[in-house]
């Protein structure tokens, strides 16, 4: 992995959580669900840590694969742009913006207060949208394949969690946290335009 500390001791954190998922879960799942998701109704009894601690929660292998390969990419660039320090801050708070807003939508959008979530998604998006901004003609590849600008890529991939969301509202839609992603995405549009932008060319690793 790269010189790259911040993004390899959060990557390194998510897998640690992941196996007690599914080692210590099995046998605790209780602990690990009260401690490891997030959702109005656990925030409301006072499980506040949960708007963090969900950040680092994955207890599907392939969720966690998906959510650390986008991290590892686009991470260690967004790191090495802000430094370390920056970083972590900004990331912690893109993905608490995303606990938030998933609590809030669920609540309020779709009465279910007691829906919880868990992932880094939220966190993720706000690193992504957030590198979309410092580098729009920057070419990122759809699924891989498909060459794109990373602001275009931005702006298709927030445009498919809003129509998700209202899907979702609607009672239909797919058990993805589209209110994470957006919540975690604006927290990643503030921080651009709080002026948290420096003049540092790419680095690649």
């Amino acid at each position: 992995m790269p010189n790259s500390s911040i993004v390899s001791k959060i990557i390194m954190i998510n897998i640690l959580v992941f196996f007690l998922w599914n080692i210590y879960g099995l046998t605790n799942l209780q602990f690990m669900m009260d401690h490891f998701l997030v959702s109005w109704s656990a925030v409301s009894q006072g499980r506040i840590w949960t708007l963090l601690t969900t950040v680092f929660s994955h207890n599907m292998l392939f969720h966690l694969f998906i959510n650390m390969f986008v991290l590892y990419n686009f991470g260690i660039i967004v790191e090495n742009y802000l430094g370390p320090s920056l970083f972590l801050k900004f990331y912690l708070l893109a993905g608490i913006a995303g606990s938030l807003a998933h609590c809030i939508v669920s609540t309020l959008l779709m009465h279910q207060p007691q829906s919880a979530a868990l992932g880094a998604s939220g966190a993720i998006s706000g690193v992504v949208l957030y590198f979309a901004l410092i580098y729009p003609n920057e070419r990122v590849y759809i699924f891989g394949l498909i060459p794109i600008p990373a602001i275009w890529a931005a702006v298709i991939f927030t445009s498919i969690d809003a129509l998700g969301l209202i899907d979702q509202t609607r009672g239909a839609g797919t058990p993805i946290g589209h209110g994470a992603h957006l919540g975690g995405a604006l927290a990643g549009l503030i921080y651009y335009l709080s002026g948290h932008k420096f003049p540092r060319q790419i680095r690649r690793y």
